[in-house]
């Protein structure tokens, strides 16, 4: 059974399995989170999330983040969790069907947190979830499979244990791979099975199982280091995407290009060249004019959601302040006159030379004209945090302090960034007080 398959693979994984470079990625991608965390930490719907979680007290349980409060695992890791994916800032993967894998590692931190689990297996178990979750994620694109979500590695507990998680939450949740609350169920599902309640089987292959009323048949080839298979063992982790702009993945290539522009306009047509703008082209791929450059909306976008999953938007934003930050989807910044004026100005147009090139590649051009009638064009083919053009650990760390600006000072940033480097810890609650805002909820 699939099941059985994915527990045994898990169980198989050892510290030694676990190559130097993806240990240094996952804390990368930790530290990128936490970050993407405490921006989010204001946000309506995360101060509900977490309200909600705090009126469970559980002495040696997960910390909601931000706080010295103690929750049971599971609100911990849907409250956490959308800290981490309020901003749509946390990192992506993009294959035939696309996710969001560190919406595991809030579920994973606070499952770990309350195993009293070391760095290394929490390390451990966040490469494992990528790994999963990734694979799983080609196999949907490939099999039209669509709504589920991947649960990460428990750091303890047996493979029973796991199985039994398994059955528990496919019975009764069938989800999104973008919704947090499948992340909550993996957890309370975990739980349950830690204390003996078993779930229909087998969850996968079953009369009423997943591939019969959800994917059909479903064939997951072998991962590398499995038991018969001849690949080495390989992490989907090294093949996934951070963000250096807090906009849907297919617009970061739009947004380094037009923020490339702006500065020879700035240099050729001096400091008012923006407003002389006459006609904006973006040329790109199906798949992105399919998600943020199709429809209506996106040239009147009346929500942060919205807007930046908005070709015009972004570009236009990028163009005429010089940044993009996750202060430009503010309420007042959506509607600003100037901005909505230079968006009508925007087309965007499929480029016959594109195809083919997404996944791989993700290629957008931008062409401004002026009233001067000089033209501007600038292609990206890779963004900044791609495979191909990946963010130095300065970056990251950068974008972190910028998140958690006004949330923790310096010093405590600093010390962050020192102890995320999770394989020194033997415990991982260390992390959790940390992470504590002064005089905040």
């Amino acid at each position: 059974m699939l099941a059985e398959r994915l527990s045994r693979y898990g169980r198989s994984l050892c510290d030694d399995d676990v190559p130097s470079a993806v240990v240094h990625e996952v804390k990368r991608r930790v530290l990128d989170s936490l970050g993407c965390a405490l921006g989010a930490w204001t946000a309506p719907p995360c101060r509900i999330a977490r309200q909600l979680a705090q009126v469970v007290t559980v002495p040696h349980g997960a910390t909601l983040w931000g706080t010295g409060h103690r929750t049971l695992p599971d609100l911990a890791a849907f409250a956490n969790g959308a800290l981490v994916r309020y901003l749509d800032f946390n990192d992506t993967y993009l294959a035939k069907e696309p996710a969001h894998p560190s919406d595991n590692i809030a579920a994973i931190l606070a499952v770990g947190e309350t195993a009293r689990a070391s760095g290394k297996r929490v390390i451990q178990a966040i490469a494992l979830a990528y790994e999963v979750q990734c694979r799983l994620c080609r196999r949907q694109g490939d099999e039209a499979l669509r709504g589920t979500n991947t649960a990460g590695r428990e750091p303890r507990g047996g493979s029973e244990h796991r199985i039994e998680a398994d059955a528990c939450r496919g019975s009764v949740h069938v989800e999104s791979l973008r919704v947090l609350n499948a992340a909550r169920n993996g957890v309370f599902a975990a739980m349950l099975a830690q204390r003996g309640m078993t779930g229909p089987s087998p969850i996968f292959e079953g009369e009423k199982g997943f591939m019969k009323l959800v994917s059909g048949p479903l064939d997951l080839p072998l991962f590398g280091g499995e038991k018969g298979s001849s690949e080495p063992v390989t992490f989907k982790i090294l093949d996934t995407y951070l963000k250096h702009y807090p906009v849907e993945y297919h617009a970061q290539t739009a947004v380094e290009a037009a923020l490339a522009i702006r500065e020879d306009l700035l240099k050729a047509e001096g400091v008012d060249a923006q407003v002389g703008i006459t006609d904006v082209e973006i040329g790109s791929y199906d798949v992105a004019i399919e998600i943020i450059g199709r429809d209506p909306e996106k040239w009147r976008p009346h929500t942060r959601e919205t807007a930046d999953h908005s070709f015009p938007y972004c570009v236009a934003v990028a163009l005429l302040d010089g940044k993009v930050t996750y202060r430009s989807f503010d309420a007042k910044r959506l509607t600003d006159p100037a901005l909505h004026a230079l968006m009508e100005k925007v087309r965007v147009v499929p480029q016959p030379e594109f195809v083919g090139r997404y996944p791989q590649a993700m290629p957008t051009r931008i062409t401004v004209r002026t009233k001067a009638g000089k033209d501007y064009v600038k292609q990206v083919d890779y963004p900044l945090g791609h495979p191909e053009h990946r963010m130095a650990d300065h970056q990251v760390e950068d974008k972190f302090c910028r998140l958690a600006a006004g949330k923790l000072d310096r010093a405590r940033m600093n010390k962050v960034i020192d102890v995320v480097w999770l394989d020194r810890l033997k415990d991982i609650s260390a992390l959790m007080p940390l992470l504590k805002l002064t005089g905040r909820g």
